[in-house]
């Protein structure tokens, strides 16, 4: 979907003039190849009938594209040197509990960096600083650290404060996860934000973004199925993980060979075995899925299920 953009004759204009003004605003998906660009991409421009524009990049990555490796449109393309300084601010104190008079006395004007911030990465400023000092968290939890050094590696001064907000983004409070539960939840960084996995030591069962409204209440649902059996830390799985999430970040493979248990009813379970066998760059309706599992009239249902998934990117909804 786009959001604020000219429409595709404009867009696919700009495609071939290799508009600069467009680079961070728009993306097209070439659906001939699979893969996605920025609109001043150096590649020969695409015939306008297999091009998909998207107002960002991680809405490219949903659709099934993967990033161009002559391009690279993961990189922040409408990111001036203005957010390119505050970046790098976060970059240097990430457990600062940053505040909007920060950036007055940086010289911004907060509603501006706002608006920005949105558009490019889909939170404020201020969202994404408190996500990053929670991740610092969770990753402490993950490297074995005990509650309260986490908490301060986060930069959090009150338990409660840390408790609350991690149990608010992530479902479930830290005192509550096990030491020697099969189960491990770790953080993982990628170029298009922050994501939760929980992967025991032969497959992985959620890999979600931080930041997705939906992800505390799968984190209860899992935590309810596996009896609170559930911990920090990484397996081999969430190795094999970062593996492929470089690799299709990068551009070289949308193939993914990490193994999943895919958590849900037989149904669903169909439905997202459908989703994971449509080749990338390509669309299928819910029609079409409801055909593919020989459930023609399931077509509601099928869209429930779509809904339903918790492993992101792998499972391409």
């Amino acid at each position: 979907m786009l959001d604020k953009l000219p429409d595709e004759t404009t867009l696919y204009a700009a495609l071939q003039a290799r508009d600069a003004s467009f680079d961070g605003r728009a993306w097209v998906g070439v659906t001939s190849t699979g893969i996605f660009c920025r609109l001043t991409c150096p590649a020969r421009t695409p015939k306008p009938q297999n091009c998909r524009f998207f107002a960002s990049a991680s809405a490219c990555l949903e659709a099934g594209f993967r990033p161009c490796r002559r391009c690279h449109p993961m990189a922040a393309g409408g990111a001036g040197p203005d957010i390119r300084r505050i970046l790098a601010a976060l970059e240097a104190a990430p457990d600062r509990r940053w505040q909007e008079g920060d950036l007055i006395a940086m010289g911004f004007e907060p509603s501006t960096i706002r608006r920005t911030f949105q558009r490019l990465f889909g939170m404020t400023f201020l969202d994404l600083a408190r996500l990053r000092r929670l991740g610092a968290g969770v990753q402490a939890l993950a490297d074995g650290e005990s509650v309260i050094n986490a908490q301060l590696q986060a930069g959090y001064t009150s338990p409660a404060a840390f408790r609350a907000a991690f149990a608010r983004q992530i479902g479930v409070a830290p005192g509550k996860f096990r030491r020697d539960a099969a189960l491990r939840v770790d953080w993982i960084e990628t170029e298009i934000g922050a994501m939760v996995a929980v992967a025991d030591a032969t497959s992985l069962h959620l890999l979600e973004f931080a930041d997705r409204a939906a992800l505390p209440r799968e984190m209860q649902r899992l935590f309810q199925a596996a009896d609170g059996a559930i911990g920090f830390g990484t397996t081999p799985v969430m190795d094999r993980l970062r593996h492929d999430l470089g690799r299709y970040f990068s551009g070289d493979t949308a193939d993914f060979l990490t193994p999943l248990t895919l958590v849900g009813t037989p149904f669903q379970r169909r439905v997202w075995q459908a989703l994971r066998q449509i080749p990338a760059g390509e669309t299928r309706s819910y029609g079409d899925l409801a055909r593919a599992i020989n459930h023609p009239t399931a077509v509601r249902a099928v869209a429930r299920a779509n809904g339903a998934n918790t492993i992101a990117i792998l499972v391409p909804c």
